[in-house]
């Protein structure tokens, strides 16, 4: 709902549209906090938007099985074929709802940022020195901006060589070209449904301006939803019923190539009908932390016309 959005008149793509999938199934469901360690257990438990149930859960997150997501399969190349995701190769590490005076960029480069802070306290006493976080921050505009973070993290290093480890380590046009967005309406009005579609993956780099910050222990990607006025019209559709929507978001890097396959989500979330109200007011005025010489933000062009954001979606993703 947050970053993907578009008119969904046919034939034409958005970042919220395309294949349908059933609803929920009785697939396992994997607990966020479970055996993590416990700084990635004081960063779920200290969001601003809180971890509830998956199925009766409201004004807060959850985890959704990796299997309830569509992605593209060993033989997607030759068949055209789709799988379930399956596992996530990232933990979750908690969710916040904030709102500011301006939009919040770079939010895990901030002095005040718990998720970054609780890595650091582990670190000092000896432990998950390996550790890296991935923050997808969906910037949300409008009179206060807000911004949904989502955070997910690894305790092991990311495999060298890996379609992760490259996407991370890469180029802003190579992750431009491969961040990718997968979206489920659980639960939703009609109208919402209608114009969003109930099951979508989409590029966000082309459909939206991303901006991308790395650190010495991690990636950020800020998604600016206001970049596309296509995408803000949906939003504000969204947003006029958000306490009524539920959403499954899964990311991930695309695969592109046949030794890239199969898919895999680095990280997903579900979003269940969440109170405006409920953000938290972060001071935008602060300064950033020293990031140790790691390249910074980098501003990637937005491909906003109706053409490109229908060429970046696959045939069996339109609907």
């Amino acid at each position: 709902m947050f970053a993907s959005a578009a008119l969904s008149s046919p034939p034409l793509q958005n970042p919220i549209m395309s294949l349908n999938l059933a609803g929920d199934t009785a697939a396992a469901v994997p607990s966020p906090s479970g055996d993590s360690p416990g700084w990635i257990q004081e960063a779920i438990n200290g969001g601003s938007l809180r971890l509830v149930d998956l199925h009766s859960g409201s004004n807060g997150w959850a985890s959704p099985p990796g299997d309830l997501f569509s992605l593209r399969g060993q033989n997607y190349f030759s068949r055209r074929q789709k799988v379930p995701g399956g596992d996530w190769l990232l933990r979750p590490a908690g969710v916040d709802w904030l709102r500011s005076p301006s939009r919040l960029d770079d939010v895990l480069g901030r002095p005040d940022n718990r998720v970054m802070a609780a890595l650091r306290r582990a670190q000092s006493s000896g432990k998950s020195k390996k550790s890296f976080i991935i923050a997808v921050n969906l910037q949300v505009p409008g009179r206060e901006a807000h911004s949904a973070v989502f955070y997910f993290a690894a305790e092991d290093p990311i495999q060298p060589g890996s379609l992760l480890f490259r996407f991370i380590h890469g180029d802003d046009a190579f992750r431009n070209s491969r961040f990718k967005i997968v979206n489920r309406i659980v639960k939703g009005p009609w109208i919402v449904r209608t114009a969003v579609g109930n099951y979508s993956a989409c590029l966000l780099g082309r459909a939206l301006t991303c901006n991308y910050h790395r650190g010495e222990s991690y990636l950020e990607i800020d998604v600016d939803i206001g970049s596309s006025a296509i995408a803000s019209a949906i939003l504000r559709l969204a947003l006029g019923c958000v306490t009524a929507v539920t959403i499954d978001m899964g990311f991930l890097v695309e695969a592109q190539a046949e030794d890239e396959l199969p898919e895999k989500l680095f990280g997903a979330v579900r979003v269940a009908q969440m109170e405006m109200s409920s953000a938290t007011f972060v001071d935008d005025t602060r300064p950033r932390v020293e990031r140790n010489n790691f390249r910074g933000a980098a501003r990637v062009k937005h491909h906003g016309d109706r053409t490109d954001v229908l060429g970046d979606a696959d045939a069996d993703e339109q609907s």
